[in-house]
């Protein structure tokens, strides 16, 4: 049965890699919508992480990899996520609704010592994928009438792959380094034509992305024994990019010669290529948390991604520093009341607030939104071996009507197991 989950763990990835995820408009600046880190856990939180040190045995945490501590098990996770965006504009009184169902987490965690502890996880990190028609009708001097038509579409996905180790310098500090790995294909096209032309001017830009950094983490843990209650706090740090981008930009005109969308009669009229190195740029997070030993736990955080400039349709685009606030938690009633199942149910609840890194039209497309969750123990789980399904929900809004933008209002589900036990370990006696 280990070697089942293993080998399924491995053919999980490759299905991952070749998925197509939905998402808002506001994904066609930069690399799209980020979606990393997206876990169960973390998400139902309102994304707290930093200074977040789970209780229990079963739970690697691969956001700041110091906090793992408490970590003793085997634990593979694997997690499905189902998005549901509800767009609103005033320019032509648009709206329109897109759904998607991805598998967003697989992760594999397992203690090498009392002290080291590792793991490995393998997310999308952002995806494009949208399709925007806009049609203007306009009547000429003679009196006939014409139909400008400008088409916005975007396709991609950048996955991350990380291998996290944490280290237990006592029994209050620890620190933890991830090697990060982003690799994927973006691109953006534009289209413009006119309903009495068969030609088309499209601006293409492709980005073929690979590209390496790390993540430090720290934390620090004060735990009371009186009264078991423990101060967390934690910080991690981004940085260290060593690869390019590579960026294709393409001006040309040309004609559709079937259905398929093969293209023809192309006449290249601007042909660039540019690579880059600050596509992931410096980013950090700090975060405070307090909590009861086994009870609950409430934790604040801090984070911090800096802006950077990227070539877009051959021209150079600037996103703006980006600041997010986020607040949530745990609460667990009673697991040793095995009369009542839900006593033994861990509950989570969370918010948040961000300022994005676009500014359109003078305003700023900042996101917020609440978030909570379950972990559903299995049967035979324990407080030491804490396995069960976990389901979480984030409800919340993105961008503005001002100026003719686009509001966005979302739902996200999200489902998925832990699956912890002691494996890979020598037996002490035959």
């Amino acid at each position: 049965m280990k070697k089942i989950f293993v080998v399924s763990f491995i053919s999980v990835g490759y299905f991952l890699n070749a998925q197509s995820l939905s998402n808002s408009p506001y994904a066609k600046y930069g690399i799209g919508d980020v979606k990393y880190d997206n876990t169960i856990e973390t998400a139902s939180m309102g994304g707290i992480s930093t200074a977040f040190i789970s209780d229990f045995t079963s739970n690697f945490n691969f956001a700041n990899p110091a906090n793992n501590a408490n970590f003793e098990l085997t634990s593979i996770k694997l997690e499905a996520t189902n998005e549901n965006n509800y767009f609103k504009s005033n320019f032509n009184d648009m709206k329109s609704t897109k759904h998607s169902t991805y598998l967003s987490n697989i992760s594999l965690a397992f203690p090498i010592s009392s002290k080291v502890k590792m793991g490995i996880t393998y997310q999308p990190y952002s995806s494009k994928s949208y399709d925007i028609l806009d049609r203007v009708p306009q009547k000429n001097a003679d009196g006939t009438s014409v139909d400008y038509v400008n088409q916005f579409k975007g396709s991609g996905t950048l996955n991350t792959a990380a291998v996290a180790v944490s280290y237990k310098i006592n029994q209050e500090f620890s620190v933890g380094a991830r090697a990060n790995l982003y690799f994927g294909d973006l691109s953006d096209l534009t289209e413009f034509t006119a309903s009495n032309s068969e030609y088309i001017a499209g601006y293409e830009t492709k980005n073929r992305i690979r590209n390496f950094n790390f993540t430090l983490g720290t934390s620090y843990q004060k735990l009371d024994p009186r009264t078991d209650k423990k101060l967390t706090i934690g910080a991690t740090a981004t940085f260290g990019n060593t690869s390019n981008m590579t960026t294709e930009y393409t001006n040309s005109t040309y004609r559709y010669a079937d259905a398929a969308g093969t293209k023809t009669d192309i006449t290249t009229i601007d042909y660039q290529e540019t690579k880059s190195r600050n596509l992931l740029p410096l980013q950090a997070s700090v975060g405070v948390g307090y909590g009861s030993e086994n009870h609950w736990f409430l934790s604040g955080q801090i984070d911090y991604k800096k802006g950077e400039d990227i070539a877009y349709f051959g021209k150079s685009f600037s996103l703006q520093d980006t600041y997010r606030i986020s607040a949530g938690g745990w609460y667990l009633p009673n697991y040793n009341n095995f009369r009542s199942y839900f006593s033994r149910v861990i509950y989570r609840y969370g918010a948040f607030y961000e300022r994005g890194n676009l500014k359109l039209e003078g305003n700023n497309i900042n996101k917020f939104g609440i978030s909570a969750g379950v972990m559903l123990p299995f049967k035979n789980s324990s407080i030491t071996r804490m396995s069960g399904l976990e389901i979480g929900v984030e409800v919340g809004k993105r961008g503005t009507l001002q100026n003719n933008l686009i509001n966005q209002n979302f739902i996200n589900l999200k489902v998925g197991f832990n699956f912890a036990d002691k494996w890979f370990r020598k037996a002490l006696y035959n």
